[in-house]
């Protein structure tokens, strides 16, 4: 075969898995889904126990998340969310839900989740978000974001960050990949990474998200 005769092979969609207790929402999102040649809908899920066994069942690389079960309590989908970043590291959880409590935002997050959109985002915020959060990115439609800088009340003791850090916690504020974060900088993704992995120890951050709305809340960014 020449080299004119090789072509790159397409790269796998994003396997996806939707967890909503209404049948409709599952429906009218997996049709928006189902136009991009990316992204796969692998499995649904009504109640947390259906979600758990989908996922462990399909390995999909993203779940998209409604907080409010209708079968659970009001923190269902928060602890499924724990519950499922835990048990299969690498899945990104993306919250699509119609609560937008400024304290659920954050809880969201520190259960974590990647991102946080409501259910009247229109169809390109989504797309986008769930593109983002593949990417290992935080993605927040406006309300949410709004949420997240209200929720901030007390201005925790600050870490000490380097000039470098603190370049690298801006950009990662601006949704940027650890490439397009090394290439603004002139680094390697791999020394992007090591700075990220710094910022979040002292932080104490689990996800990307935290530590956005972390250094925001600490006025670092």
């Amino acid at each position: 075969m020449t080299s004119e005769q090789q072509t790159t092979a397409p790269a796998p969609a994003q396997r996806i898995v939707l967890v909503d207790d209404h049948a409709i929402v599952r429906h009218g999102v997996r049709s928006i889904l189902e136009r991009e040649s990316d992204l796969e809908v692998v499995g649904e899920a009504s109640t947390a126990a259906e979600a758990a066994a989908v996922v462990e069942r399909t390995k999909p690389s993203i779940v998209l998340l409604d907080l409010k079960l209708s079968t659970g309590t009001d923190t269902e989908g928060l602890d499924l969310c724990a519950r499922l970043t835990e048990r299969h590291p690498g899945l990104a959880v993306l919250v699509l839900t119609t609560f937008l409590d400024d304290s659920l935002v954050v809880e969201a997050i520190q259960h974590g989740a990647r991102g946080y959109v409501v259910k009247d985002v229109d169809t390109t915020e989504l797309l986008r978000s769930i593109r983002a959060v593949a990417r290992n990115e935080s993605a927040f439609d406006s309300h949410a974001a709004a949420a997240m800088v209200r929720a901030m009340r007390v201005q925790p003791e600050q870490p000490r960050f380097t000039e470098r850090e603190v370049m690298v916690l801006k950009l990662l504020a601006r949704g940027l990949s650890n490439r397009d974060i090394g290439a603004e900088l002139y680094i390697s993704a791999t020394t992007v990474k090591f700075h990220v992995r710094n910022v979040m120890r002292k932080m104490d951050a689990n996800s990307r998200a935290e530590v956005v709305y972390e250094a925001s809340k600490m006025g670092v960014i």
